[in-house]
């Protein structure tokens, strides 16, 4: 008796891989045409004054809009859904399953929206654009929450210190730091993070990738974050821009500190002698007075030094 073979998991997986993958676009076509006939309702509807309905209807909620039922729940994780292909792309969250795959990087994701997205990060479009400022990006939720900075709403607020954010994925970020959480781990050398970018960002350290360069002068980065700020060495762009003293800076960051200089304060103290200081890195730097270290090494001379400035102009003035 002949024994038939099984089939090969890899032709399972794939296999599986086709499903979801077909289901994912069939949601998504789904959810593209409930939304086009839910504006269209809601256009209708306005225009002829029915409110009568929308204040009968007991499944509608306080904007008028229908709400769904979520009747399909994650057994992980108990989140809720309102569809039952929404939940077959949640699961692939848990799996481990992401069949969209970039043709240029390694980047792989669980939707196609999310590749296409991603892709923009190649091609530099900008779609979604300000209409205050010149500020353009890639997601329409990314530009909702752009002009947050200009109408200074901060919806998202922290149980724990108050901080108030623009965005939900700020907020979430920011309790890792009450939490201590860190769910992001490098598989090489175990490091941990806060979010799933950083990790990313931290693994090209490993991989030498350098995926963002610089069409000007060919200079290549790790983040697309370090290329835009890049660029500004060439255009001579500065966006940020001092109240006090209308001086411009090309980093929200620098224009952070600049504020110190008016405002006069000092947030960060020494634990040791409790001398102040209006940076991070002053102070970071100040620690080495009492710890004793010199991280900065002389290649020619070995001559260590507490501060990178300090070891170039020992180069500049000992070894040139």
């Amino acid at each position: 008796m002949v024994r038939k073979k099984g089939i090969p998991i890899r032709n399972l997986r794939n296999n599986t891989l086709q499903i979801l993958t077909a289901r994912v676009e069939s949601f998504e076509r789904e959810e593209r045409e409930r939304i086009r006939a839910t504006e269209g309702n809601q256009q209708r509807q306005n225009n002829n004054n029915n409110n009568n309905i929308v204040n009968n209807n007991i499944n509608n909620n306080s904007n008028g809009k229908r709400v769904r039922p979520k009747r399909h729940i994650c057994h992980v994780c108990d989140k809720a859904f309102a569809a039952r292909n929404a939940l077959d792309i949640h699961m692939l969250v848990h799996n481990g399953l992401k069949p969209f795959k970039c043709h240029v990087c390694e980047y792989a994701c669980t939707t196609k929206s999310a590749l296409v997205t991603h892709l923009r990060v190649h091609s530099g479009e900008k779609p979604f654009k300000c209409h205050i400022c010149e500020y353009a990006c890639t997601t329409s939720g990314g530009l909702t929450a752009h002009l947050r900075v200009h109408s200074g709403e901060k919806p998202f607020k922290c149980h724990v210190c108050e901080k108030a954010f623009a965005r939900s994925d700020s907020l979430t970020k920011h309790l890792r730091v009450h939490s201590g959480e860190k769910p992001y781990k490098c598989h090489v050398c175990e490091q941990a993070f806060t979010t799933s970018s950083h990790l990313t960002n931290h693994l090209r350290v490993h991989s030498g990738e350098k995926p963002f360069k610089c069409h000007v002068c060919d200079e290549a980065f790790t983040q697309s974050g370090s290329l835009t700020l890049h660029l500004r060495v060439h255009s001579g762009e500065k966006p940020y821009k001092c109240h006090v003293c209308d001086e411009a800076f090309a980093q929200s960051g620098s224009l952070t500190s600049h504020l110190l200089v008016h405002s006069g304060e000092k947030p960060y103290k020494c634990h040791v002698c409790e001398k102040a200081f209006a940076h991070s890195s002053h102070l970071t730097t100040h620690l080495r007075v009492h710890s004793g270290e010199k991280p900065y090494k002389c290649h020619v001379c070995e001559k260590a030094f507490t501060t990178s400035s300090n070891l170039k102009t020992h180069i500049k003035t000992r070894h040139k």
